[in-house]
C-alpha cells in the first residue's frame, strides 16, 4: 500500500519518524504577545520557553488552515490524518474541510481524519499504529476501524510542574494558582474518553505526583504486555526517565519511547511537565 500519514505538529514523533517520508507535520503556529513561532523542524523550545515565561500573556497557538491539508492530499497515497483533540484546537476541523473539499472532486481518494482525543505521544501512539497495521497487510477501511477501537482505549496522563499557563490563559484563577504554587501542590491530570482533560489527583512535589501517576497507571491499564508505553517532557529528560522507571517496575508493558516536546505540546506542558500516553 502507498501511503501518507498527516500529523498535526502537536504530535510528539520519535527522530526516526521525523525523517521518514511517509510521516509528514502539518505545522500549528504560536504566539507570546507580538512573537510568532511557526512549530516546524526550526522550532526554538529553549527561547520559546525563555519568552513564555517573561511574558505577563498567556500564549496562543493557531491551527492550520484546511489549504494546509488540502495540498498534502494529491497524490495516489492512501492518506491518514492525525490530529490533536478538537476539544483543544480547531485543526481537526481545518482537516475535516480539506477532505470534504478534496472528496468532492476526487471520490476515489481514500482519506480519513483522525480527531486522536488527545495530544502529544497520544497522537504518536496512533501514528505508529497506523504503521503497523499497514505493514500488517490490512487494507484502508480496516485500518480506520481497528484505530478507531485502538482509540478507544488509548489513556493519556501528565503532571505539570508549572500552572503559570493556565494561570495566564484564564483557565485557572489567580488565587488557585497562587496556592497551588506556594504549597508545592502539583496535579495529575488526564484526558477523558471525549477529548477533554479532566484532574485525576495531586500531590505535593513533583516526585509525589509522578509516583501517584504511576500508581493510576497500574490500576487503570489493560493489556499492558500489547501496548507501547510513550512519555514526552518539556526539557526534563532526567523526569523522564524517572516515570518510565516507575511504570515499568509496576506494569510490563511491550516497549517504550521518550521523546522531546515540540511546539505545541512545550506550550501545554510548560518546562518540568511530562505527558504520558498508553
Amino acid at each position: 500500500m502507498k501511503y501518507k500519514i498527516l500529523v498535526d505538529s502537536c504530535t510528539d514523533l520519535p527522530v526516526e519518524f521525523r525523517k521518514d517520508e511517509r510521516f509528514k507535520i502539518i505545522p500549528l503556529s504560536l504566539m507570546v504577545d507580538d512573537k510568532v513561532f511557526v512549530d516546524n523542524g526550526e522550532f526554538d523550545q529553549k527561547e520559546f520557553l525563555k519568552i513564555m515565561k517573561e511574558s505577563q500573556n498567556g500564549p496562543k497557538s493557531a491551527c492550520p488552515s484546511p489549504e494546509d491539508y488540502l495540498k498534502e492530499f494529491d497524490d495516489e497515497s492512501d492518506t491518514f490524518v492525525i490530529t490533536i483533540s478538537s476539544e483543544l484546537s480547531g485543526s481537526y476541523n481545518s482537516a475535516e474541510l480539506a477532505k470534504r473539499l478534496y472528496l468532492d472532486e476526487h471520490s476515489m481518494k481514500n482519506i480519513e481524519v483522525f480527531d486522536s482525543k488527545s495530544a502529544s505521544v497520544g497522537q504518536t501512539l496512533i501514528a505508529l499504529k497506523i504503521r503497523e497495521l499497514i505493514s500488517e497487510g490490512h487494507l484502508f477501511d480496516d485500518i480506520v476501524q481497528k484505530i478507531k477501537t485502538f482509540r478507544s482505549e488509548m489513556k493519556t496522563k501528565f503532571v505539570l510542574e508549572s500552572l503559570d499557563n493556565l494561570k495566564k490563559s484564564g483557565r485557572l484563577s489567580h488565587l488557585k494558582a497562587f496556592i497551588a504554587n506556594a504549597l508545592n501542590i502539583k496535579p495529575i491530570m488526564g484526558g477523558t474518553p471525549e477529548g477533554t482533560i479532566t484532574k485525576l489527583d495531586q500531590a505535593r512535589g513533583i516526585k509525589k505526583a509522578l509516583i501517584s501517576m504511576a500508581n493510576i497507571i497500574e490500576r487503570d491499564v489493560i493489556k499492558p504486555n500489547e501496548k507501547i508505553l510513550a512519555i514526552a517532557h518539556c526539557n526534563c529528560i532526567e523526569r523522564a526517565n524517572f516515570i518510565k522507571d516507575e511504570i515499568l517496575k509496576r506494569v510490563p508493558f511491550k516497549d517504550y519511547f521518550i521523546v522531546d516536546t515540540a511546539g505545541v505540546s512545550t506550550m501545554y506542558a510548560n518546562e518540568g511537565g511530562i505527558i504520558v500516553a498508553y
